[in-house]
């Protein structure tokens, strides 16, 4: 009798753990599932096959050569993305009233014919790589401990509470347009937006539309001109693009208006200059 129970209590377990098993390989095989469908979902990063904060592969194309190679072609030089996949923040969050929401599903519908190309955007935008940061820095590994605490200013802040915004660029066009809602923690004069905030999502677009057009770039000069307050909590939209472009220094405008283009809040002037890779920048 104790055998025969032995035996069968064997059985059990050896049941036990088949089924233990093949649940366990059901739920990776379900894991596996969900996270396909949800790449390019709310939330989760995609995989892009190429970065799409690249450089164009010829930024002095003119209108006809580049509607000749749609989906934005580009090539693969140095500039300060982020190798790790993170979490993109540019993606729908609750915080985003149904303007913001309307505004960015139709940004993404104009970009299935690769005419538009929406921009990720993360905490970090720096690479770890250090023979990438000793190029513009003297000591690159103290650049790179300091490097691996930093957060972008304009992500620094918790969901809904800052600076809520998502970036599409137009190849064709050659510009970017930025759908902005800005948070209670961004207030200036009770009711509005901060002139610091806003300047800081015009000095952003301008910066993403110099990066995009020739590589890692930054602010010589930025002149804006406030014609209107931003109501607090309100949508904007921030078009940007490049002007002209005379060796390595890049000339762009951009102007914010609201969502139903009828009022222009600020229109900015700026100068960005290429950064020199034979220069150290301290």
């Amino acid at each position: 009798m104790g055998r025969s129970w032995r035996a069968g209590g064997s059985a059990l377990i050896r049941t036990g753990a088949l089924v233990a098993v093949g649940a366990m390989l059901r739920s990776c095989v379900s894991r596996l599932r969900t996270l396909a469908v949800l790449r390019g979902q709310p939330g989760v990063a995609p995989l892009p096959a190429k970065d799409p904060w690249s450089p164009r592969v010829n930024p002095g194309a003119g209108r006809r050569e580049q509607e000749a190679k749609p989906g934005c072609v580009r090539g693969d030089p140095r500039s300060f993305s982020s190798e790790v996949i993170h979490m993109d923040l540019s993606l729908p969050n609750p915080s985003w009233n149904e303007d913001m929401r309307l505004l960015f599903d139709q940004f993404m519908k104009k970009s299935e014919d690769g005419s538009w190309k929406h921009l990720p955007s993360y905490k970090s935008k720096f690479t770890q790589r250090t023979e990438d940061i000793k190029i513009y820095f003297p000591d690159a590994k103290l650049m790179k401990e300091k490097l691996s605490q930093a957060q972008l200013f304009p992500r620094s802040l918790e969901e809904g509470l800052g600076f809520e915004y998502a970036m599409f660029h137009n190849c064709v066009e050659d510009r970017i347009v930025c759908i902005f809602q800005g948070g209670p923690y961004l207030q200036g004069a009770p009711g509005f937006l901060h002139g610091g905030a806003i300047a800081t999502m015009i000095d952003a677009t301008l910066g993403a539309c110099a990066i995009v057009a020739v590589g890692v770039a930054m602010t010589a000069s930025l002149n804006i001109s406030f014609k209107r307050p931003i109501p607090l909590g309100s949508v904007v939209v921030i078009n940007s693009q490049v002007d002209k472009v005379e060796g390595r220094k890049l000339f762009l405008s951009c102007n914010i208006r609201s969502v139903d283009e009828k009022t222009v809040y600020s229109e900015a002037t700026s100068l960005f200059v290429k950064l020199d890779p034979k220069t150290r920048l301290t």
